[in-house]
Formats: C-alpha cells, sequence, structure tokens
C-alpha cells in the first residue's frame, strides 16, 4: 500500500550498498504497470475556518485524540476504534478495538497513555463524545478529568476535521490497512491494531517528519 517515495526511503534504509537508486517517476511506472495503484477520489476542499489551536513544538505539547467510524467485525459485533498520538513525533500512543464511547472504557486507555508516556500539555479533539459534552464549556466527565490533571483540553471547530488533520490522515490509513476487510472478532481486529502500530511507529517513513 505504499507509494514510491515511501518504498525508496526503505529500499534506501535497508540497502545503504546500493548507491544509485531509479527515479520516483519510474517507481510510480513500475507500480502503475502492476496494478498496485488505486485511483483516489477527488477530496471536497473544507470552508476554512480561524483555529485557536496551539501550535505544536515538541513532543507531549498535544496529544490528538478521536474515535475511528465503528464497524461490524465477522462476527457481527460491532468494533470503535479507539486512537491516540502525540501531534509532534505522530507517534501512535493507543489503538483499541472497543465494544463503545464509553466514559469508563475510553478513560482506562488514557490511564494507561498517561502512566506509559507521561502527561500532555493538551489533548485535541473533536466536539463527540465522550471528550466533549452538553455542560458549562462543552466539558465531559472525561474532559474535566483531563483540567483535574493538568491538561487543557483543545477542540476544533465542529464540522472541521481538517483542523485535526494529520489524524484524520492516519484514520484512513488505518481503515485501508486493517478493516477492509474487517477481522473475524474483536480480539482479531485488535491484533491487526497492534501489528499495523508497530509498523507505522518505527517502520513505515512519515513524509511530515522528512521520511524518518
Amino acid at each position: 500500500r505504499w507509494g514510491a517515495t515511501k518504498l525508496l526511503v526503505v529500499a534506501a534504509r535497508d540497502h545503504p550498498e546500493v548507491t544509485t537508486w531509479p527515479s520516483r517517476s519510474t517507481v510510480c511506472d513500475q507500480l502503475k504497470a502492476r496494478g498496485l495503484v488505486a485511483r483516489r477520489g477527488r477530496r471536497v476542499p473544507y470552508a476554512r475556518v480561524p483555529a485557536s489551536l496551539a501550535p505544536i513544538t515538541a513532543s507531549n505539547d498535544t496529544w490528538t485524540t478521536d474515535f475511528k467510524g465503528e464497524f461490524r467485525t465477522r462476527d457481527g459485533v460491532y468494533c470503535y476504534p479507539f486512537t491516540l498520538r502525540d501531534g509532534f513525533s505522530r507517534y501512535v500512543l493507543r489503538c483499541d478495538a472497543l465494544a463503545g464511547y464509553t466514559y469508563e472504557a475510553t478513560r482506562r486507555r488514557f490511564e494507561r497513555a498517561f502512566a506509559e508516556y507521561g502527561l500532555p500539555r493538551r489533548l485535541r479533539s473533536d466536539n463527540g463524545t465522550p471528550f466533549a459534552g452538553h455542560g458549562v464549556a462543552g466539558l465531559s466527565r472525561l474532559s474535566v478529568w483531563w483540567i483535574r490533571l493538568g491538561i487543557v483540553p483543545e477542540r476544533i471547530a465542529p464540522g472541521h476535521p481538517e483542523q485535526n488533520g494529520s489524524h484524520e490522515q492516519f484514520h484512513a490509513v488505518l481503515k485501508a490497512e486493517t478493516a477492509r476487510p474487517p477481522a473475524a472478532t474483536a480480539r482479531a481486529q485488535q491484533r491487526r491494531f497492534q501489528r499495523f502500530c508497530a509498523e507505522y511507529n518505527h517502520e513505515r517513513p512519515h513524509e511530515a517528519l522528512g521520511q524518518a
């Protein structure tokens, strides 16, 4: 599923003894000739809105979080993928196949991430459950808990997922590589998520990080 740029980076990394590689366009031609390039649909541009989101300049400045849209595993059970990433390094901190958008299950995943990686300064999310609520300032039980820990909740504007664009792009890759088609069960789906995250964090070149 990787394109020419990523493949060339990986090839050069794995074979440092080779000094000359084909151009990106040549690799693209080879992939197309083998039917390995899928045509992308045209993207609908978003109307830009001013965002009062803090710049991300270091790891643990801002973590981004969301639920990837639910789907059924092949046994008919719904899976709700919870995802959490470091906004600076793109490192995936959590990717869990949950049974629902519940406060209790989501909080447990945050607790495990905090125990392993420390606390971020900010947590960026959309305005959905369980990250936001209908109370004062749109706070939920989860975001109130963040505030008590000294973490600033940061929400994107309603209807503007592009303000969390890196996370949205990650979701597209996650779905394409782990859920088409879905696994047989939630446990099997979780194993797919774990294998994907290991590759995403430690093998996959990232364009935003200079292909590191």
